[in-house]
Order: C-alpha cells, then structure tokens, then sequence
C-alpha cells in the first residue's frame, strides 16, 4: 500500500484513550489512515522527519473574529503591548497622520482605557491627526472613539445633532455634544465608513489572518459573526486561506422565509440554509446573537453595579423578549445559537430563552452556545449544564484584561468571573478561545492562563478555577471541535481523522507550569501539508 506522507521520529500525543501516544503517523487524501506498527510495510510519497519534536493535534479556537482581526492586523495597533497611555496613543496617530495622505482615514485598534487611564477624545485626536478622520476601536470591539471628521463624514459636522441609539450609548459633553465614545450599537453610526469597501481589502486582511493562525498551530477557527463571512471566506480559500473555517453568521442576517414557513415558522438564510452546511474546509456554524456588552468596558449587563460606579449596571443590547423570540425562532428553524452572555444578568436572559426553546419545541442534543460565559455564580453553572450548554470563556483574558475585570467587579465577584474548573465540574465540555483580537490568539499563551490564572500584575485571579495541563490541551483540540459539533472528525489523532497536527518546541506535559508560555510552535500541518516549518521538519 502505499500513502501520500509518513510523519516519523514524532513524540505525539493523540488525546485519544485507546493509544494514547504514537512516534508514526500516516495520512492519505487529508486524513489519518494508521500509526506505528499499522504502517510497516507501507511506503509513501513523502517521508517527514519530525526530529523527536513533541506533536498534538492542531489547536482550534472556539472564538476567533477572523474578519475583524484581519482589519486589525492592517490597522495602528493600540494594544496595551505598544500604547500603555494616552500621549503615548495621541503620539501613534500623530506619526500615522503624517504618513498618510491628506483626507485618508487613520484606523486604530486595542486601547485599554485601564491601561491608558482613560478614552481618548475626539478633541485630542483633532489636534494630532492634521484634519484626517480617525476612528480607534477599543481592545473589546464593544466601543470606539472618533474624532470630528469621522463625525461629519457620518453626517454630523461639529458632533452636534448625534442621534441616541437603542442598545448603545453616545458619550457627551454638558451641552450634549459628543465628546467621542461611542458604545455597542452606538458604532453603527460610522462603522460602515470603515468597512473593508473591495473583495480584494477583505482578502488581503484575511491573508494575514490565515499567516498569523499557522504560525500559532492553528489549524481550525470559528469565526462568531463578521461582514457576510461566506462570501469572504470562500474568497479567501480560492486564494490559500489555510486553516478550516466555521462561519458563525449574526441572526440580524436572519429572516423569515415565507415559502418555508409550514406550521412552525422558518427563520434563517434564504434556500433554507442552517447551522450544518458546508464541508471540512469552510462550514456554516451557529448563529451569533451578542445580547450584551463588555465587562472591561463596563457595558455588559449586570445585576448589581459596577465596583465603585452605583449608577452603573451595564446594559442589554437586546430587549430580553426580543432575546427570546430571536433565540426560539432560529432554534425552531434547526439553528445552533451562539449567545454572547458576558454579566449575569445577561446570562440569565440567555438560559431563559434556551431553556423556552427546548419547551417549546425539544431538540436533544443540540448544542447551544453561550459566549464567553464570564460572570457565573454556581447556580447558573448547574442550570446551564442541566441545559447542555456549551460555554466557549477564554482564558487569555486573565493575564491581558484580568487586572482591569477585578477593578470592575470588585474581589467577592471576581472569584466568580471567567470560570473554568467549575464548567468542567459540572459536567461541560470546556472549548479553548481567545477572542481575537480583543486578546492575542495564540493557544499557548491561552493555555498557559488556563493552567496559572495570573493576571498582567502577578495577581492570582480565580485560583480555584486553575485547570490541569490536559485539561487545558484537551479544550483547545477536542473540546474546541466538540464546540462546533466537529469533535468525530479533529481535535484527537485517530484513524479517520483530518491530518491536522500542531509540533512544538517542547513537551507542554512536562515543562513547569510557569514556562508554558515560553513553548513555541515548530511546525503546523493542515490535512497532510506542512502550512507552516520554522525549521523543525526535515
């Protein structure tokens, strides 16, 4: 027999009980067709020596805005890793001013206002930005900051006459003038400037995105929501898109289909298109709800204050009955749902309208989502377990934005902020995210916050919530997979499965716990091909 690659001298771990570890790995067509001993006599067409370098299978991000991540990775980075104030942000738009044309729009990105001590101002952007129109979005994607062009150019020269806007807010001065902040769905007043405005910008940005994914082991992404996300995607796979994709539409792109309807309603994508759709390369997901805001913004929906603002609660982006009737409706049409839940209040609104879908019409099985899941006292946990719940948080956040959440819940809340021993507990699949690019995407340094849980200061957030390393491993492969109702075909290496492997520098198993986020990923491979060798493949 003979197959197309043979990967040897591999110290692999396959995450599959039934042969735990294998040092040969055959793939034909794509898949893993045999290992070790099941592959004496075979030949191949390539022979691949890993060099003794530890192998997993690739890492998947449950959580992952490829889109805008994109748009990001070809804007100003604002990050706390290069702007860590406000003259030091005003001092970037100023050098980015000056090498840009006169009328060109200057796009910044991933400001922390706990880091920089505040939002910057439309004013103060005026001044640095020669008459350019600016827009800064904040780390989170849950608010921006424009100056006065980017206002006129959205149809309110001098800030004035800026419409209210349900679900968001307009931050403004004394006399109501908009001094800059825009939150939630406050942004739509001027994020349709902003768009990428040709095929050929949305490809280039996801080209970067595809070169940054490999180079972090990722070899499958889900991507929860973005500007027609098939269209795109599929694009960009014409043109050397590497890592799988499932596309997560938002439900505003949901409709009734008249011709569908029957006796229940049909609520979806023309041609009856649902949660399922595609193949293993680019594959139609749950739709994406996101029912509230930030909690590093302190927008997201709470039932008590925010530490040290009593007039503060955060807010819904959704009526909760309009929540619900959007939940059911897509859930009755064969829809998996993907709710955005990142305060407490938010997430009861989200059971609720899960737990009404499944009475009204029973679908065993299917596996709804609820995004970030962040703020949980041990009551929800339980009731969305009893659920069959998916909670897709991420662990990045503790070290990029743990110091900021502790200030804004205070430490009694804190404690309950960002779970993850707790979701395994009580019996739930725990899937592996980032969020990117509201925090970095790489797996190892999510891994390592998972298994730590240190915040950017050193503090200890959540300790009771630190997970093991094979825990951790297992949410970024299999529980990630799991997530998407893909866990058959990725996330284990077992015959069958897509050949998607991950080599790194060293062995995660074995190093100290605190050196996690010092390992690096040699080499990553997508159904067989090598898409990414630092020089660890020979």
């Amino acid at each position: 027999m003979r197959i197309d690659v043979i990967f040897e001298n591999a110290r692999a771990r396959t995450l599959d009980p039934s042969r735990p570890t294998v040092s040969r790995i055959g793939v034909l067509h794509g898949r893993l067709v045999g290992f070790d001993e099941e592959l004496d006599g075979v030949t191949a067409d390539r022979i691949v020596d890993v060099g003794g370098a530890p192998v997993l299978p690739g890492f998947h991000d449950a959580h992952f805005h490829g889109t805008l991540t994109g748009s990001r990775l070809a804007s100003l980075d604002l990050r706390p890793v290069v702007v860590r104030s406000l003259d030091a942000l005003y001092d970037a738009v100023r050098k980015a001013a000056a090498a840009l044309p006169e009328g060109a729009v200057i796009r910044g990105a991933g400001y922390d206002q706990n880091i920089t001590g505040g939002h910057p101002t439309a004013e103060a952007l005026d001044a640095v930005s020669g008459g350019r129109p600016v827009a800064l979005d904040h780390v989170s994607g849950h608010m921006s900051v424009i100056n006065t062009a980017m206002f006129a150019l959205a149809g309110f020269p001098g800030r004035i006459g800026v419409p209210d806007v349900p679900g968001g807010h307009v931050d403004r001065d004394t006399d109501g003038v908009a001094v800059g902040l825009l939150q939630e769905n406050a942004q739509e007043l001027f994020r349709y400037l902003v768009s990428p405005d040709s095929a050929v910008e949305a490809r280039r940005n996801l080209m970067l995105v595809s070169d940054h994914a490999v180079k972090y082991g990722l070899t499958s992404l889900s991507e929860p929501g973005g500007p027609n996300p098939f269209t795109v995607y599929q694009d960009a796979i014409e043109h050397g898109f590497a890592p799988r994709m499932v596309v997560m539409p938002f439900v505003e792109r949901l409709h009734e289909i008249e011709v569908l309807r029957g006796e229940q309603g049909w609520f979806g994508l023309d041609e009856g298109i649902r949660t399922g759709l595609g193949d293993d390369r680019l594959k139609l997901g749950p739709t994406k709800i996101v029912s509230d805001g930030s909690l590093i913004g302190r927008s997201a929906a709470m039932h008590h204050c925010y530490h040290g603002e009593p007039d503060n609660s955060g807010f819904m982006r959704f009526d909760p009955d309009d929540l619900t009737r959007k939940v059911v409706g897509a859930h009755r049409a064969g829809w998996t749902v993907a709710t955005h839940a990142i305060g407490d209040a938010a997430l009861d609104h989200a059971l609720d309208a899960i737990e009404q879908a499944q009475r009204i019409h029973p679908r065993p099985g299917v596996r709804h989502r609820i995004e970030h899941f962040a703020l949980a006292s041990d009551a929800q946990v339980a009731r969305a377990a009893a659920l069959g719940v998916v909670p897709v948080p991420q662990g990045r956040f503790i070290s990029e934005f743990g110091d900021g959440m502790a200030a804004a819940l205070g430490p009694e809340r804190a404690a309950q902020c960002y779970r993850m021993r707790s979701l395994l507990e009580a019996g739930m699949v725990l899937p592996g995210s980032t969020d990117s690019p509201v925090a970095d995407g790489d797996p190892l340094r999510s891994i390592h916050d998972m298994v730590n849980r240190r915040t950017a200061s050193g503090a200890v957030f959540g300790e009771s919530e630190r997970v093991t390393i094979e825990q951790a491993v297992t949410a970024y492969t299999y529980g990630s997979a799991y997530a998407v109702g893909e866990e058959r075909s990725r996330g284990t290496l077992r015959r069958g499965s897509l050949a998607d492997l991950v080599v790194l520098s060293d062995d995660l198993f074995s190093v100290p716990s605190e050196s996690i986020r010092d390992v690096r990923v040699g080499a990553t491979v997508i159904g067989g091909d090598i898409v990414f060798d630092d020089g660890a493949l020979a």
